[in-house]
């Protein structure tokens, strides 16, 4: 597939990495000629250096011949530009977008053909706010993703000693938890991935990603990490876009507080939030910090535009007695090197938001994507189509297909019989049939094994 992608950013740059190792030809352009070569240097990937919205440049960028547009730019009204002239001037299929405002999205008409031609829109800023707000539901989690429409719930944590799970094997989960019906998908020790079969006894300080319906992840959870304390006293550190998006969905039910270096921004958000206490002052101001009872706080986030800041404000805070911290870091080399450190959850904004861009991108019926591990694994949602004798996993029992060494197939939602009832969530087992129209969620413990999977879900040419 030929692709291009405007804006050589982090978001720009993550695209590029996982749509390169899944062998599609890639274009970036950006203004900045320094990025463009780094990029080049790192991928296999061409680059134009131009403005991403001038219709020459996107002609020597092979817009008239690619599959795909994505505008990731930092500006909206380039990416809209962008989207508008692929259409009208090289009847570019598919374009995607990235939309910081939050007014397009009370104006969707404007995105639609006879506008601006965006076939779909993503905005980072609101997907990692969302992603914060699910860790804060989920006290203890690492990452928390959903599946079909929220039915069915991926969560990651560390396993502690003395909970019902921790010294078991796997076998024993439906022992320990009856009234629970869930399926471990990973476990990672030591950093390294440990294919889980029924005699794997899970250790303490294992990363163990959990899969269940969602009514059932709480249960599932305290049996591997035990159960913690919901999270009341939150401070953010930073009034940017995130943390004004963060504060205001937390505004009416928490005690929230924010700090802003910024006196300008602070009266902002003075004006715009109605219960959060926001204080003007520098994230990393200890004495700050202990007169507005750090040592008391559920969570400590920090979501300034600095990195650095935000690594050192989360690990003070955690020192002086926050009970847990959240740090927001662009560059995947330090999220490596931070997390499981002071600092309990790194969250990069590319990688949070790479799943939702890949779902749109790949082919077939690959309806979600979740990145994990940094980058390093996924988890995939995959619409089965097809019959017996065109397909290689329909009408066939889990135990017969041929995955992947290492993936697995952790969950099937199936529609009910009579439209008006809600889906069944299963938790197969080796003898479990898919059945035409499942949805399939499967776990990718390396990368590089999502074509493969891809191609066993593809339909052979006698369908119809």
């Amino acid at each position: 597939m030929k692709v291009i992608i405007l804006g050589a950013g982090q978001v720009g740059a993550s695209v590029a990495e996982s749509l390169v190792s899944e062998a599609n030809d890639i274009t970036l352009i950006d203004t900045d000629p320094d990025s463009l070569a780094e990029l080049r240097n790192r991928f296999e990937v061409r680059t134009v250096c131009g403005n991403a919205a001038s219709p020459s440049v996107l002609r020597e960028a092979g817009a008239d011949n690619a599959d795909l547009l994505i505008a990731v730019t930092q500006s909206d009204q380039t990416n809209l530009c962008a989207c508008k002239i692929a259409r009208t001037l090289f009847n570019l299929p598919t374009r995607i977008a990235r939309l910081r405002s939050a007014d397009y999205a009370d104006h969707p008409e404007l995105l639609d053909n006879s506008n601006f031609a965006v076939d779909f829109s993503i905005c980072p800023e609101q997907i990692v706010t969302d992603y914060i707000r699910r860790l804060i539901d989920f006290p203890g989690a690492l990452q928390v993703l959903d599946f079909a429409d929220g039915l069915v719930n991926l969560t990651s944590v560390i396993a502690r000693e003395g909970t019902p799970l921790v010294g078991h094997p796997i076998a024993a989960l439906r022992e320990q938890l009856p009234d629970v019906d869930a399926h471990i998908a990973a476990i990672y020790r030591n950093g390294n991935p440990i294919l889980p079969t029924g005699d794997t006894v899970i250790v303490p300080g294992d990363e163990v990603f959990c899969l269940a319906a969602t009514p059932y992840i709480r249960a599932a959870m305290a049996g591997l990490h035990g159960v913690s304390q919901p999270m009341r006293r939150i401070m953010i550190a930073g009034g940017g876009n995130i943390g004004l998006r963060l504060a205001a969905s937390l505004d009416d039910n928490y005690n929230v507080k924010i700090l802003e270096v910024d006196p300008h921004r602070a009266e902002k958000l003075a004006v715009s939030l109605r219960h959060t206490l926001v204080l003007h002052g520098n994230t990393t101001d200890e004495k700050l910090l202990e007169n507005e009872g750090i040592d008391e706080t559920d969570l400590f986030v920090a979501l300034t535009n600095d990195e650095e800041d935000n690594i050192m404000s989360a690990s003070l805070a955690k020192r002086m007695g926050a009970h847990h911290t959240l740090a927001l870091v662009n560059r995947k080399s330090y999220v490596g090197l931070v997390e499981g450190g002071p600092i309990d959850v790194v969250i990069s904004p590319a990688q949070a938001s790479i799943g939702v861009l890949l779902a749109h991108v790949r082919r077939g019926d690959v309806v979600a994507v979740h990145s994990l591990r940094r980058g390093a694994a996924e988890a995939l949602e995959i619409i089965a189509h097809g019959g017996h004798g065109n397909s290689k996993v329909v009408g066939r029992a889990v135990g017969e297909i041929a995955l992947p060494h290492g993936v697995t197939i952790n969950a099937i939602v199936r529609n009910a019989p009579d439209p008006s009832e809600d889906p069944k969530v299963l938790i197969p087992h080796r003898d479990t049939v898919i059945e035409s129209e499942d949805h399939i969620i499967l776990f990718c413990p390396h990368k590089n094994m999502v074509k493969k999977v891809e191609k066993l879900f593809q339909v052979g040419f006698t369908f119809l």
